[in-house]
């Protein structure tokens, strides 16, 4: 599990700057959740209660500040928490069942991501939880632009500057 400080998200179209003192950015997509309510020791059966949205959202991650941390078994943070390193997309409104067409692709299933983090913290209204997608991170070059659907409407953009 991952914890991210609120000035790692990247909100609304806003550019993602390259940090300096890394050269090789990766980039996973994820979706996240926002929490709609209290919860601790969530069972994944009662989880879906807990989330009211979801928004597309990208995953910054610093690579080459990765590995040396872990060769070092120094903590992952400054590869992985720093300013704007999670763009999120425009959020919507949904039901358990609005996840589903995506759920096979994710890591973990909304539902046992909640019971996952609600095991050892306790989540409140407004927290976000996001989910990566079973994929390796790409790398981004400077002036691609990363653009993500939901149903044909494209709910997130963002130019890598």
């Amino acid at each position: 599990m991952v914890l991210k400080g609120d000035s790692c998200l990247l909100n609304g179209r806003k550019p993602f700057f390259l940090p300096e003192g890394t050269h090789e950015i990766g980039a996973t997509e994820c979706v996240i959740l926002r929490v709609s309510r209290l919860g601790k020791g969530i069972a994944p059966k009662f989880a879906a209660r807990y989330y009211d949205a979801v928004a597309p959202g990208v995953d910054f991650i610093a690579m080459d500040l990765l590995r040396k941390a872990q060769a070092a078994g120094k903590p992952w943070t400054q590869a992985i928490a720093f300013d704007y390193s999670l763009a999120i997309g425009e959020w919507n409104d949904v039901r358990s069942d609005d996840v589903r067409s995506t759920k096979d692709s994710l890591v973990l299933s909304p539902e046992e991501a909640i019971a996952e983090a609600s095991k050892t913290m306790t989540i409140r209204q407004g927290d976000l939880i996001y989910i990566q997608k079973k994929q390796a991170p790409r790398l981004v070059q400077k002036e691609e632009i990363i653009r993500m659907e939901i149903d044909g409407e494209e709910k997130l953009y963002c130019k890598i500057k």
